[in-house]
């Protein structure tokens, strides 16, 4: 495939901000108020690692009209400045007194939006401190539910969005084909996670945030924790999950690994796994809803008996390693035309232990494409 241009036309931020105006102008609301990266970035196109630094406050208002205003801290200036904004208000932070909140008041007064929106529903957050929350509303602003506005303009993802994710699959297949030059029996299972950031890394992703993974003759028990110095042995299952990025976008999926040998509940589980991601692909078409999905994957995991202990098999992908929606039986958000998603089932082994599987979807109107590498039908051996 094409390696995809970095950044966006300037006409990709247009759009983003034209729907969502036309959204507030529904909702009436007056401008929607910003606080992290990725909705910053998701209007500006500022990407930066700055933002591992939680020293700084930064704010982006998109108004009811016109162009987005950044109100950040004078650090960022530079860079904010390359991107298409073109009113950049700064202040010297940090400040212990008026950290931004000053400037950003008189903002939202000279643009008529002392009521603004803020995402606040699930899986949202609001990066200022409290203390700072209250100095705002003290200068008059009000603060209320932004009406659902971001997260429905994040879910769908434009064609030049797809097509960075999917670069950033196609680098971790390539990273997870080279898999067999870095794991064989005795190899530490910290040593390996190294070894194979190094490999996403040489195959050309940008950073690798995110690495799970766990081992063991019947599956592991988590897939969250930290690796250890544990040897892997003849027999085991070694799972490996990497969200790496492409120019600030992620992939998400896993690969599975029998070192040497597989035992015969391994390779059937697996195959199931397969299957059900397989079903699940199937009836992710436009209309259906992120509890169908659900419903379909689990029926064929455990009969439809059991809501699994991750609590989802599957979720949104984009900016950020998960997105809205969550594939569980509770969420009822319809599947469009653009939502990227990942696929995610898992099934218990034994005692406890057991694997899971993970790919990465794109709906279109004809249903649903693959767009990481897909798996091997058959628990690979190395």
């Amino acid at each position: 495939m094409t390696t995809p241009l970095r950044g966006f036309e300037v006409g990709e931020y247009h759009a983003r901000v034209s729907r969502a105006q036309s959204m507030m102008a529904r909702a009436g609301t007056a401008a929607v108020l910003l606080t992290t990266e990725a909705e910053i970035r998701y209007f500006t196109g500022f990407l930066t690692r700055f933002w591992e630094s939680p020293t700084r406050p930064w704010f982006l208002i998109v108004p009811a009209s016109g162009p987005p205003v950044a109100v950040i801290p004078s650090i960022g200036a530079h860079l904010m400045g390359q991107s298409w904004i073109d009113d950049i208000r700064t202040w010297s932070s940090p400040d212990l007194v008026d950290d931004g909140i000053g400037l950003l008041a008189q903002t939202l007064r000279e643009l008529n939006a002392t009521t603004v929106g803020v995402p606040s529903g699930p899986e949202t957050h609001l990066r200022m401190p409290l203390a700072s929350l209250e100095h705002l509303k003290s200068r008059g602003i009000t603060v209320r539910d932004d009406a659902g506005i971001m997260r429905a303009l994040r879910m769908v993802k434009s064609k030049d969005e797809i097509a960075k994710i999917t670069q950033a699959g196609a680098i971790a297949g390539r990273a997870f084909a080279r898999v067999p030059e870095i794991l064989t029996k005795g190899t530490p299972f910290d040593g390996l996670f190294r070894q194979f950031q190094m490999l996403c890394l040489d195959e050309g992703a940008d950073n690798v945030p995110y690495l799970a993974g766990g081992f063991g003759p019947n599956g592991y028990a988590d897939v969250i924790s930290p690796a250890t110095g544990v040897p892997v042995n003849s027999g085991d299952v070694v799972m490996l999950d990497t969200g790496l990025t492409f120019d600030g976008y992620f992939c998400d999926f896993d690969r599975n690994f029998a070192v040497g040998h597989a035992n015969q509940a391994a390779k059937d589980g697996y195959k199931r796994l397969i299957e059900a991601t397989q079903a699940g692909l199937e009836a992710a078409k436009p209309g259906q809803t992120a509890s169908d999905l659900f419903t379909v994957m689990n029926k064929m995991l455990t009969g439809g008996t059991d809501a699994g202990a991750a609590g989802r098999l599957g979720h949104g992908l984009g900016m950020q390693l998960t997105e809205w929606p969550s594939l569980t039986a509770q969420d009822h958000t319809e599947l469009t035309t653009g939502m990227v998603l990942t696929l995610e089932p898992g099934i218990e082994i034994s005692g406890g232990y057991g694997l899971v599987h993970e790919e990465n979807i794109v709906i279109t109107q004809d249903g649903a494409q693959m767009i990481s590498p897909p798996a091997p039908p058959e628990l690979q051996v190395i």
